[in-house]
């Protein structure tokens, strides 16, 4: 009965005109960046923060959230129609989506893929709906120590699910981390970091590191790219699924959607993860893997819903403890804190509102891109001739008009620049620069909580391991980051040996 009078609250905030508006317009935004690629959810999402300032904290945050999984949608379009993933997780939809275009087939495998997504944003809206209140309740009743490991065995876990070497991904944490500390200390308000410049004195702003990593850096490399786009149908027909192929589809998109909703809680894991899992678990246990790659529906139908899955219960670690599975949660944690939103357990506490109007929005706006994908497809397909080159100046032009509207201040606008430069050229070297932007928005939580638990046992660290849970949280992260650095390690020695 609770949790039906949580949904009623829910709706009551989703449902309200301008809610509903907002949500309508994140996923159309969300459809509009994945069926163009080179954008993505974290640069456009970076690029809106400074408008949600603007707005109430639950319409921004339903706004933002359409727009995160409606590029999971969009992304397919993409993938299947020209063999180019707006969006990374649609990497895997490409394989057999586009032989399905080219086979004729173009419109089932853009409707396996919005059912897919469909089916699995509802199930996994009832897990988040269901799982969040007990695993806040249980936030809860932790301190400052179980924080602390949690936030480290986050952070590790980002690190060993991170594409590339672990080192990198470890060193950008600890960059992010380090620059999280520059501006004034909480305790004793003492200047770090700020080499005599008063523009730091408050510290880096969030919004300018954000769109110069994901923004203006996504731009730069993509301008490197100069592949060209061919769309195989310019006109969609056929997008109701025959029996057949809708009884192909059906397990593998449950399956991808349970696989996803449990993969979409990991840090670091989320819907890129998901779907390559799907993909791979559905051609394992198939009696025809040899049609996987050459147009077979369950390659379609299985990762899309893995990956909307993934999008949707990646929310549950940020609405129930605070902590970011991904960049695009961590934008979203930084958009409460300048809210004046504390993320964590009590939100649900101090904001029924927000905590269930979020929720339900989903499965709203999940309905809304089901209209938006099948009917409209025409719109999208027009969409994806449209010359890049016009997009690029439009889109440096807004990220520095919205790192100039926050504070008024020029110093952002070279923030924003010397991260999108800076990051463009660590992204050549190998580095990723998500780890960084978890370790940003991470690293003040990690050192308040650190601090904390050093008051309380009067400065002896050894509270870390004299807790069950937190000794636990602290071994599984030390194991992950063995088991992630063990490849490295032996291929290493294997050099060495040939050497």
């Amino acid at each position: 009965m609770e949790l039906i009078h949580n949904l009623g609250i829910g709706f009551a905030t989703a449902l309200s005109l301008q809610n509903l508006l907002l949500c309508f317009v994140g996923v159309l935004l969300g459809t509009l960046v994945g069926v163009l690629p080179g954008i993505g959810p974290v640069a456009t999402i970076s690029m809106l923060l400074p408008i949600t300032f603007v707005m109430p904290p639950v319409a921004a945050l339903i706004m933002m959230a359409g727009i995160y999984y409606g590029t999971q949608y969009g992304g397919s379009t993409t993938a299947i129609l020209i063999n180019m993933p707006g969006e990374a997780s649609s990497i895997v939809t490409a394989l057999d989506g586009h032989q399905m275009a080219r086979q004729g087939r173009a419109g089932a495998a853009l409707a396996t893929a919005a059912l897919g997504s469909f089916l699995a944003g509802t199930v996994a809206t009832v897990l988040v709906a269901m799982l969040a209140p007990p695993l806040t309740e249980l936030a809860l009743k932790v301190g400052s120590p179980e924080y602390f490991a949690l936030m480290v065995l986050g952070l590790v876990a980002s690190i060993s699910l991170a594409q590339g070497s672990v080192l990198k991904a470890l060193s950008m944490l600890v960059l992010g981390v380090l620059l999280g500390t520059i501006g004034q200390d909480k305790e004793s308000g003492t200047e770090r970091y700020t080499f005599g410049l008063p523009d730091l004195a408050d510290g880096l702003e969030f919004v300018a590191i954000a769109m110069g990593l994901f923004g203006l850096c996504e731009i730069l490399r993509n301008l490197e790219d100069d592949a060209t786009r061919s769309v195989v149908v310019q006109r969609v027909g056929g997008l109701m699924l025959t029996r057949e192929e809708f009884s192909r589809a059906a397990m593998p998109a449950l399956r991808g959607t349970l696989l996803g909703s449990v993969l979409g809680v990991l840090p670091g894991g989320g819907a890129i993860l998901a779907s390559f899992a799907a993909y791979s678990l559905e051609k394992r246990i198939s009696r025809h893997p040899q049609t996987f790659g050459k147009g077979a529906i369950e390659g379609v139908a299985s990762p899309e819903a893995a990956n909307n899955a993934a999008a949707q219960t990646s929310f549950i670690p940020m609405l129930t403890l605070g902590i970011p599975a991904s960049p695009v949660m961590a934008l979203m944690i930084g958009a409460m804190v300048v809210q004046g939103i504390t993320p964590g357990p009590t939100v649900m506490l101090q904001k029924p509102e927000l905590f269930w109007g979020l929720i339900t929005s989903m499965w709203i706006g999940n309905a809304m891109l089901l209209v938006l994908n099948l009917p409209l497809v025409g719109i999208w397909v027009r969409l994806l001739t449209v010359p890049y080159h016009l997009l690029y100046p439009a889109i440096v032009g807004f990220c520095c008009i919205g790192v100039l509207s926050i504070s008024n201040n020029p110093f952002q606008v070279y923030t924003l620049m010397a991260f999108g430069v800076g990051g463009y050229f660590l992204m050549r070297l190998g580095f990723e620069p998500a780890p960084l932007l978890l370790g940003f928005v991470i690293g003040p939580m990690l050192e308040e909580n650190f601090r904390r638990s050093m008051v309380l046992s009067g400065g002896d660290p050894l509270i870390f391991v004299e807790r069950p849970f937190t000794a636990a949280m602290l071994a599984v992260a030390a194991a992950a980051l063995v088991v992630a650095g063990l490849p490295a390690i032996r291929r290493k020695r294997q050099e060495t040996f040939t050497e």
